[in-house]
């Protein structure tokens, strides 16, 4: 997570696993697609750059953050990935909407992740009052959260191994 003072997207790769024998699955909301894919990019990005081939990363599209949830079910039930990405902006508005999808989606991926125990599901979803804020959360000032998302995948499929 960024900080006004620490700009977390950075990582030392000595550090990292390689992740050349890794699958992953980013499941990417097209709602807010200015965030959400600047997000998707930092991942892929960050994912090869670790070692990560084009043929072990899966893309999937989803209309909004709220399907991210039901799209991660799906992806898990392949059996084809050992780490998820879920990729989603919710800006908050002048109604409660913004918080049932924060919540729904919130819990969801978190259901996903102790219903099972061997692919993580990384969330990576912001939930800003402004615009702004998730511009400066998807490659702007305070950093990438895919990038942070994609580090975190890598170091979860490898958990326990």
């Amino acid at each position: 997570m960024a900080t006004e003072n620490k700009n977390l997207s950075q990582y030392d790769k000595k550090i990292i696993p390689n992740a050349e024998s890794l699958r992953f699955g980013i499941i990417t909301s097209q709602w807010n697609e200015q965030i959400t894919y600047g997000m998707r990019n930092g991942a892929i990005e960050t994912l090869k750059d670790c070692g990560a081939i084009d043929d072990n990363i899966l893309l999937w599209e989803v209309p909004g953050s709220f399907e991210l949830v039901h799209a991660a079910k799906r992806m898990l039930d392949t059996n084809e990935v050992d780490a998820i990405i879920v990729i989603g902006c919710v800006i908050q508005g002048e109604t409660r909407h913004f918080d049932f999808v924060c919540q729904g989606v919130t819990q969801g991926i978190a259901q996903l992740n102790a219903e099972q125990s061997e692919v993580p599901v990384i969330f990576c979803v912001l939930t800003d009052n402004t615009f702004q804020q998730s511009l400066d959360r998807s490659g702007g000032k305070l950093g990438n959260k895919g990038v942070e998302a994609a580090i975190t995948a890598i170091k979860m499929a490898v958990l326990g191994k």
